[in-house]
């Protein structure tokens, strides 16, 4: 169990689908003790129907928003007026920029920190992969690729058993899916200077794109690819646990990424492996990224070192989203 000086408690706003891995996580941390949970829906089996209610009847040090992102503006400021210590709130954060922009300042306003709750760059690969960076295992990085392999979008139900609010957003990869990467590659690979997009719906039963390839240009002709196909999947048991593939290269060699989770190096010129993270049984959602990024912020909220997902910070996440869209449309690079 993680140790933490103040044991910190949570209040839970929605119980969906991907609100029980924050439930788990919250419960299998000692800093941290979940009072209450909120959801508008009675078959969940919340405590309140909704977040004011839970604000009157407990004192929360953390109000934590795991619901659909058009709820989002409305909760951060429902939670903004009871000044809890801080606020997290899920990916894709707002339904639109504008808002995003505006809930930053509120909460900077009202003196609450507000976290974005962008688990992927706290997967246990990706944590491997900046570690070898910082090395210098592969020299000067060249290029990274990630090739997104989900199998999950297929057919005339995709995505209804799990998140059926996917099939009617009409932007849904890269707004849903690919800002967690744009997220990674910018933790990895430091801020993009320009991109290209090309985005594509393979499924007419959802009205957004579900494919694109997208190429972001860095410092030092660094380039981070994603090729993303949420129809097709990739050779793996469970392609929920790294999502797809990647190779980080470098000039003295190449990181790569399988799906059963593990990370090897391989020195260039040469073809033995050596091994970074050896593949093993995560609890929890995605290599336990969901207890990593909770970890984090009990972590910084008790004064230990930076915070990586502030909200102000990830608005340029979602700059760099809205980027794609517009290189998609013209079908033209975009300068940053």
């Amino acid at each position: 169990m993680e140790k933490t000086e103040d044991v910190l408690r949570i209040g839970l706003v929605g119980l969906g689908y991907f609100a029980r891995f924050h439930r788990d996580a919250w419960n299998r941390l000692d800093g941290a003790t979940l009072v209450a949970a909120a959801d508008r829906d009675p078959e969940t089996g919340a405590d309140f129907a909704d977040l004011g209610a839970m604000l009157d009847a407990h004192p929360i040090d953390v109000v934590d928003i795991a619901t659909p992102p058009h709820t989002h503006e409305e909760a951060i400021m429902t939670a903004l007026a009871a000044r809890p210590r801080a606020i997290v709130c899920q990916k894709p954060f707002c339904s639109e920029y504008g808002q995003a922009r505006d809930v930053v300042a509120a909460a900077e306003d009202a003196g609450v920190p507000l976290i974005v709750h962008e688990n992927f760059r706290f997967q246990p690969w990706f944590r491997t992969m900046k570690a070898a960076l910082d090395d210098g295992l592969v020299g000067r990085p060249l290029q990274l690729t990630f090739r997104l392999r989900t199998g999950d979008g297929r057919g005339p139900d995709a995505y209804s058993a799990r998140q059926p609010y996917f099939r009617t957003m009409p932007r849904f990869l890269m707004h849903e899916t690919g800002v967690h990467y744009v997220d990674t590659f910018r933790y990895l690979l430091g801020e993009p200077g320009g991109l290209y997009a090309d985005l594509r719906r393979l499924n007419p039963a959802i009205m957004g794109e579900d494919a694109g390839l997208v190429v972001l240009e860095f410092a030092d002709e660094m380039r981070a690819v994603l090729d993303a196909n949420r129809l097709a999947d990739f050779d793996a048991d469970e392609t929920r646990r790294t999502f797809g593939e990647a190779l980080l290269e470098g000039e003295d060699g190449t990181i790569a990424l399988t799906g059963d989770g593990a990370v090897t190096v391989r020195a260039h010129g040469t073809q033995a492996r050596r091994t970074l993270l050896a593949a093993r049984d995560w609890p929890g959602f995605a290599g336990d990224c969901v207890l990593a990024f909770q970890r984090h912020v009990l972590d910084r909220l008790n004064g230990r070192g930076p915070l990586e997902t502030a909200a102000r910070d990830y608005l340029r996440n979602l700059e760099l989203v809205a980027a794609t869209y517009a290189s998609a449309e013209r079908g033209a690079r975009v300068e940053l």
